[in-house]
């Protein structure tokens, strides 16, 4: 025979579980002369039984239902579906938090957290310790923040020996310029880079008006070094000023421009948000100059659609492009695909690269990247356009 504490010693239990498994009747005691609870080793070996079943997963009441009569297989089946659910999801977890450890790859955490939380995806990588551009470069580029610090070296190593940081031809930002509606003055240029379009937009902008200025931005302090001395050493580097700063948080007053360009870089903020964005920067009818990466159909190959919708999720077709900016209040002047050259003139230094770095670079994750677009390039390219949009904001 047991008083109640040796039987919660025995089993581990607190006294109040004791007396509850007795109210509901799972163990019965003996109220003793002295007052004391009595309990027999049928009751232990009950309980011990109870806290087996208990342990496979099942609820108190199924377990006094196998207790008391035959097991019935259907609940013993869906404990089972509900088990393997919890242990797939304890899975989950523990390769999450192995990975905030350093263990294993954040890959696709980043990729989701950026899909379904953008905004709280940057404030917590800035929490982590990264800077706002650090953290933006990791959200598009390296999207694993313990392999940031090295894959950014890679990645830095290959593409800043290029003059091109995306396709684009002299004939086609020509090409746009032309279909201008009127001669520019206030110029603003996103996403510069070292400047190839900046060259090709100030011997004609500044060849039409005395007065016209050039603002050209870019996060990239260098990129905006590299651009100043080409101008200062063409003597038109007082005309055309920098401005080393985040696209989504320009520094300049509404109404300022006449004409906004962005040559392959407003899907790092996402195009929608940037014809939101730069709109009030445009003076009234102002025109907004993009290109960007597009579909040439709805429905693209398996393949094509596997690499682009990881590497730029945003990604639609030039119709779509066209009716976001109708919606975000601007018209369209005109639109079209950029030349064979453009796509040539950014993909055959990127290759060479590539190849002249493969030792040097073995079994870098950067690298592997960059083979992949280029075989997306090479497998798919009649798949895809990179298309020039001319846009004039409706007032």
């Amino acid at each position: 025979m047991y008083r109640i504490s040796q039987l919660a010693e025995m089993l581990g239990l607190s006294r109040t579980t004791l007396l509850y498994y007795e109210k509901q009747g799972l163990i019965q005691g003996q109220r003793l002369d002295n007052g004391y609870r009595s309990y027999t080793d049928k009751d232990l070996q009950r309980l011990k039984l109870l806290q087996k079943l208990q342990a496979g997963g099942l609820t108190l009441k199924e377990c006094q239902a196998c207790l008391d009569e035959k097991v019935e297989r259907g609940i013993l089946v869906e404990r089972l579906r509900q088990l393997d659910e919890e242990i797939a999801q304890k899975q989950k977890s523990r390769q999450l938090l192995a990975a905030l450890l350093g263990e294993s790859s954040l890959t696709d955490w980043h990729e989701m957290l950026e899909q379904q939380a953008p905004e709280a995806h940057l404030e917590w990588l800035i929490k982590q310790g990264f800077d706002e551009k650090q953290a933006m470069r990791l959200k598009w580029l390296s999207k694993d923040m313990n392999s940031h610090e090295q894959y950014m070296h890679d990645f830095n190593l290959v593409f800043k020996a290029l003059e091109r940081w995306g396709p684009g031809s002299e004939a086609d930002t020509l090409k746009a310029f032309e279909r201008l509606p009127y001669n520019p003055q206030k110029v603003l240029e996103i996403g510069c880079g070292q400047g190839v379009a900046t060259k090709v937009l100030a011997a004609k902008v500044l060849a039409q008006h005395s007065q016209a200025t050039i603002t050209a931005v870019d996060n990239e302090e260098f990129a905006l070094q590299t651009l100043m001395n080409t101008l200062k050493e063409q003597g038109i580097g007082d005309r055309v000023s920098t401005v080393c700063a985040n696209m989504e948080k320009l520094p300049f007053e509404p109404e300022s421009f006449d004409l906004i360009w962005s040559e392959g870089s407003a899907y790092i903020m996402g195009v929608n948000n940037a014809l939101t964005a730069w709109r009030p920067l445009l003076k009234k009818h102002g025109v907004l100059v993009f290109s960007d990466l597009v579909w040439r159909n709805t429905s693209p190959s398996e393949n094509a659609l596997a690499f682009w919708q990881k590497e730029y999720p945003d990604m639609t077709t030039a119709a779509q492009r066209i009716e976001q900016a109708e919606q975000a209040g601007y018209e369209v002047i005109d639109s079209f695909a950029l030349c064979d050259e453009s796509w040539r003139n950014y993909y055959a230094p990127l290759e060479s690269r590539v190849d002249a770095l493969k030792e040097q670079l073995q079994g870098s994750i950067a690298l592997d990247d960059f083979r992949r677009e280029l075989s997306a390039f090479h497998s798919h390219s009649d798949e895809f356009d990179y298309q020039m949009f001319i846009l004039r904001a409706c007032n």
